[in-house]
């Protein structure tokens, strides 16, 4: 990936905010990040998801209907340096979506309610 294409993929809010969240908490799942965004909109969010996927920046696994994404750990040393420290000088940035997210209870709790 270069650099154009990378900061184009995180030039959008949602998108940024979504790569954040999933380096803080490992991966997430649609529903997890509606509820931290507060988007109510599944299509939209996947749409951004999806464009991050194809970019290379994630990877998913599928569990029943769901489908969880993570931090593809092949994406470039300096992309992932760049979202990691993003992610650590910004965390305020990201600290009301990981407080709404917490709301959801813990992992395998909001998991159970979630994505099952």
């Amino acid at each position: 990936m270069n650099p154009t294409e990378f900061y184009k993929n995180l030039a959008d809010d949602i998108r940024l905010k979504s790569i954040l969240l999933i380096a803080q908490e490992g991966e997430l799942c649609v529903c997890e990040l509606m509820a931290a965004l507060a988007e109510s909109s599944q299509p939209k969010i996947s749409r951004h998801l999806a464009l991050l996927k194809s970019s290379g920046l994630l990877l998913t696994r599928k569990q029943k209907q769901w489908v969880f994404y993570s931090i593809n750990p092949d994406v470039a040393t300096w992309a992932q340096q760049v979202i990691s420290l993003t992610l650590k000088e910004n965390i305020n940035f990201i600290t009301p979506h990981l407080q709404a997210l917490h709301l959801m209870g813990a992992r395998p709790e909001r998991i159970a309610n979630c994505c099952e």
